[in-house]
């Protein structure tokens, strides 16, 4: 049994009595070293889920890279990359490529050649510490993160900050056992984490493809189809006809009071409320703002592409970017079926973006110019959506119950990670 002593540091707490404690900029090294001349184009992206990779592999793609990299600066294999805006969100890990990075990114590298860099990345990944970064930066942003629920905590921290915090160092021998440990324990916990995914990603699919039947074919799969002649559309039910958005749907113009709740329209197909936590523009200016009522659709936009499309199930505002509406069919088909272009990335095809990876429907010309199918009757339209209702309530529930297992494990992963590179456990000597 090891002997601990007390690092008067309130996120680390104990280490081992052989451990030292020294400042990062004392054991790790910032490397800047530009992209001028330009030596490679390779551009490489950072996330908390996914670590170091290549940009082309970043899940949601992102605000597109400049072109011009030549103030980028290089990062190489073994180098732990940091974003310096995003630290507190996880943002770091070890890079297994050459490529460039954002000026706003950090590359170190332990100064000792025999110190193990992955223990020093495995110290950086811990929740712990992260957290303990918490008022050191410049710049302070809360951005809604798009589900209405968490926001991404954005500051800038300087390098001369940085490394002036205390971090634990074990003896070089017990650097790699742990490294090594961590390794495999980690991978493990990888491998379980990709297959739920992996599960959730099935389910996901299913949901669409469930809602996707249910708004071109209805709920009869031998039903005799057509050709709509919507290019994006595709074959719908026969007996179906088919209609646009502005003919079907009125924008409304709603009044509200400064105390109302502040809503969002979500990427996930919700209107949700939005944290009181969050501050900006859209919650703190109520020009910028509108009312909306339970049962009123809305339409963010600029996130249509994403499926930012939903029935508002609150009372409350909401900024003007959403198209807020009333129909004179089922409002759930209308957005079921908006939902479905969503996920056919037809919003993409018949918009013009105003950046990378969105589309522009911020015009209510634009939106009521888009062509709907419509079930013969209110009745049939009833049927489909209280059938699309119950099953997608089903499917988004197993879905909570898997995110809830992902959760779990995220936190088993950081906290086994914590218990070794501070020492209070040890690496089984098997």
């Amino acid at each position: 049994m090891q002997t601990m002593k007390d690092t008067k540091i309130k996120w680390l707490g104990e280490i081992p009595d052989s451990w030292q404690l020294k400042k990062i900029k004392y054991v790790l090294q910032e490397r800047i070293e530009k992209n001028n001349p330009v030596r490679t184009t390779y551009i490489l992206s950072l996330t908390a889920k996914q670590g170091v990779i290549p940009y082309d592999e970043k899940e949601g793609g992102g605000n597109k890279p400049k072109e011009d990299v030549s103030a980028y600066r290089l990062a190489y294999p073994g180098d732990i990359v940091m974003n310096s805006m995003n630290i507190l969100s996880g943002s770091v890990g070890l890079s297994q490529y050459f490529g460039c990075v954002s000026p706003v990114y950090y590359m170190l590298r332990p100064k000792e050649k025999d110190d193990d860099v992955r223990y020093y990345n495995y110290i950086f990944q811990t929740t712990l510490f992260q957290r303990s970064l918490f008022g050191l930066g410049n710049g302070i942003l809360i951005k809604e993160s798009g589900n209405g629920k968490l926001n991404t905590i954005r500051m800038r921290i300087p390098m001369d900050k940085f490394g002036g915090l205390y971090i634990p160092i074990a003896p070089k021998d017990k650097q790699k056992k742990i490294s090594d440990f961590l390794d495999a324990k980690c991978g493990e916990i990888d491998i379980l984490i990709k297959n739920i995914q992996e599960e959730i990603d099935v389910l996901e699919y299913y949901k669409k493809s469930v809602i996707s039947e249910g708004v071109t074919r209805g709920l009869d799969c031998d039903s005799a189809l057509k050709d709509s002649g919507i290019f994006y559309m595709g074959p719908i039910k026969e007996t179906w006809s088919i209609s646009k958005i502005g003919y079907i749907c009125t924008k409304l113009s709603r009044g509200f009071l400064p105390e109302d709740t502040a809503l969002v329209c979500s990427n996930k197909g919700k209107v949700l409320v939005r944290d009181e936590n969050a501050v900006g523009k859209m919650v703190s200016e109520d020009n910028a703002m509108q009312g909306i009522k339970k049962g009123d659709i809305a339409i963010h936009g600029m996130d249509t592409w994403h499926g930012a499309i939903a029935l508002s199930e609150y009372d409350g505002k909401i900024t003007r970017v959403v198209h807020v509406c009333d129909s004179t069919e089922d409002k759930r088909f209308v957005v079921y079926y908006m939902q479905y272009l969503a996920f056919q990335g037809v919003y993409k095809l018949i918009s013009n973006g105003v950046r990378g990876n969105t589309s522009d429907f911020r015009s209510w010309d634009k939106v009521k110019d888009i062509y709907i199918p419509l079930p013969e009757s209110r009745e049939e339209q009833k049927k489909i959506c209280d059938h699309l209702d119950l099953v997608c309530k089903e499917i988004e529930t197993a879905i909570d119950n898997k995110r809830e297992q992902l959760d779990m494990l995220e936190q088993y992963k950081k906290a086994t990670i914590y218990e070794y590179v501070t020492g209070k456990k040890e690496v089984p000597e098997s």
